[in-house]
């Protein structure tokens, strides 16, 4: 393939032609290709060293999709198909020689694969079962029993209401005139009704081996929201999966006979996330917008939204970054440059602009005339990077990959905000700060071993404190056995008055506690109270039993003190749990 120099930009900063890191190989604006990144294919289909590029054409109207295949910048075949293209991919089928890959094109309910790109085999997605309603309805039909507006009429009736949906025999019935319900009737009456679903989204998961020529398996993604795994050799399901919606995007990570990681981005707006042996999805991550496409790059899902951004997320559902197009985004793929290592994702904006993303970080901006709406990266001919884009108006695009280009990190226009570039106006380092700098890195295993030991010494004061409120009995809360109880005093009033209230609770689960007394130590000469000393009613289990004092305060100065509070049991001297009340000053006096 003829190349010439291109121009294309690194975040946005124009680049001359000999810096720019793509050459135009193809820009063909009559070229008229109409399809998505997910019916491009590239492969050696016959062995010969030359690498192919297979499309499913959806035709200028929709109405005529057809298999092209181009073989440089010629179109060398295109065969009709029978249906819509969902997908194409290519697969490994078996481990013989000559190992040339199949060509896999989802069309409909069916899969066609291709083996040096001639019809080699059919799948057809299994029947679902029909409504027996509409089954009785379509016989009677066509022993003539009821008439076509009769039949109408009950086929509505059953859509609204059943379970299962209609067959496409009757909802193509439906919407059509009078005059034309009896001819339609006639015409299908003697074929039997048959529910089928369609593919929506395709690709390939390795069998049993990690490496790039081993067999790999086709996994489906169908409309009645399952996922099916077919056996490359038999064609056979070898296992069934079902999502909450319908699929339209997969990526695969794993062996099919070891362990694998399956990622579906449905219609409602989450990715499911299924492993080896899970029938129902394991993970669920959960869009805030419609997602428009989904790429792996190593352990990281990046989702492309309708709200203009790109998404990393980990299998987990760990959001990790995002960033902001200027743009919609309306096609995406992966670039793996396999000489440096290097993964990353490419999306197609509606501005005419192609970007390149390694994580959040922007690689490289292709700008093109017209949107890109398709996009594929590999082998094309003889050259291992080649980029293949076709626009909105049905156009081809060829660039390629200059074997010296080297995408740097942190050339792009993604970056820190303008915000965070400001430069801060940071103090310059007095002599002190230098000196106090110093001597810390003279003596720092000292002040390090200094620290812990005052932690420690902390820890221990604690510790004893601790044990002798325990062993003195100054905790509100009693742990002993025979007698657990909890107090917890309240003061309210301004003064010289005020009212103490005692709760007291019994914390044990079913043993009632009697013979407990409270005593009041306080200050005579700041205090009076007209009861120091009062017995304890039968504590019940688990009620607060509130015990009521008054307090009156005897000094003019504003004084305040404290007052203890002690639960004896009678005819012992230590007290079964303690309280310190921390009296107010009296207001009232103050203001006298």
């Amino acid at each position: 393939m003829a190349a010439t120099s291109s121009s294309d930009s690194d975040g946005g900063k124009g680049e001359s032609e000999a810096n720019s890191k793509w050459l135009d190989s193809l820009s063909d604006s009559m070229a008229n290709i109409h399809t998505f990144s997910a019916c491009l294919a590239l492969a050696d289909f016959h062995g010969d060293g030359e690498y192919k590029l297979a499309m499913g054409d959806l035709g200028p109207d929709g109405r005529q999709p057809r298999l092209k295949v181009l073989k440089g910048h010629t179109l060398v075949s295109q065969k009709p198909l029978p249906d819509l293209p969902a997908a194409a991919v290519t697969f490994l089928v078996g481990s013989h020689e000559p190992r040339t890959p199949a060509l896999a094109i989802a069309s409909g309910p069916c899969v066609y694969v291709y083996k040096n790109l001639k019809p080699y085999f059919k799948f057809s997605l299994p029947l679902l079962p029909t409504n027996p309603l509409e089954q009785d309805l379509w016989n009677q039909a066509k022993e003539d029993q009821i008439d076509p507006l009769t039949l109408k009429e009950m086929l509505e009736g059953i859509r609204e209401k059943a379970e299962v949906p209609l067959s496409v025999q009757s909802l193509r019935f439906l919407p059509l005139e009078l005059r034309e319900m009896e001819a339609f009737v006639n015409q299908h009456k003697s074929k039997s009704i048959r529910r089928q679903t369609v593919i929506t989204t395709m690709t390939t998961l390795k069998k049993n081996l990690a490496d790039e020529d081993a067999v790999s398996c086709l996994v489906l993604g169908t409309e009645n929201k399952e996922l099916l795994v077919l056996d490359p050799e038999a064609f056979t399901i070898l296992a069934k999966m079902s999502l909450p919606s319908v699929p339209v995007f997969l990526e695969v990570s794993g062996q099919f006979d070891v362990e694998f990681r399956l990622a579906a981005a449905c219609r409602n707006g989450s990715i499911y996330i299924l492993r080896r042996d899970s029938k129902r999805p394991k993970y669920c991550i959960e869009l805030s917008a419609q997602p428009v496409g989904l790429v792996r790059v190593h352990k990281v899902l990046v989702v492309g939204s309708n709200q203009d951004s790109l998404h990393g997320f980990t299998y987990k559902g760990k959001r990790l970054w995002t960033v902001q197009m200027p743009a919609a985004i309306l096609a995406m793929n992966r670039l793996e440059q396999r000489s440096r290592g290097l993964q990353a994702v490419m999306a197609a904006l509606a501005n005419g602009e192609v970007r390149i993303y390694h994580d959040k970080v922007l690689l490289n901006v292709i700008r093109t005339p017209e949107a890109v709406i398709s996009l594929c990266f590999g082998r094309y001919g003889r050259e291992d990077n080649t980029l293949i884009m076709t626009t909105l108006g049905g156009g081809l695009i060829i660039k390629i990959l200059k074997r010296t280009a080297v995408f740097a990190e942190g050339g792009g226009e993604a970056g820190p905000a303008p915000s965070q570039v400001i430069k801060l106006n940071v103090p310059r380092k007095t002599r002190l700060y230098v000196d106090q700098t110093l001597r810390e890195r003279e003596a720092g295993t000292a002040m390090h071993r200094t620290f812990q030991a005052d932690l420690y010494l902390l820890r221990l004061r604690a510790a004893r404190a601790y044990v002798q409120a325990l062993e003195s009995s100054l905790s509100p809360v009693s742990l002993m056995a025979r007698e657990p109880l909890k107090l917890h005093a309240v003061v309210q009033g301004l003064g010289p008055t005020f009212k103490l209230t005692l709760h007291l609770q019994n914390t044990s689960t079913a043993r009632p506690i009697l013979g407990l007394v409270v005593c009041f130590l306080y200050n005579e000469v700041l205090y009076a109270l007209p009861r120091a000393f009062f017995k304890v009613p039968l504590l019940v289990p688990g009620l607060n039993y509130p015990l009521e004092t008054f307090v009156k305060s005897l000094s003019d100065k504003g004084i305040s003190d404290i007052i203890k509070v002690l639960v004896l049991r009678e005819g012992q001297s230590t007290p079964l749990l303690s309280a310190h009340i921390n009296m107010p000053m009296s207001e009232g006096l103050a203001a006298d």
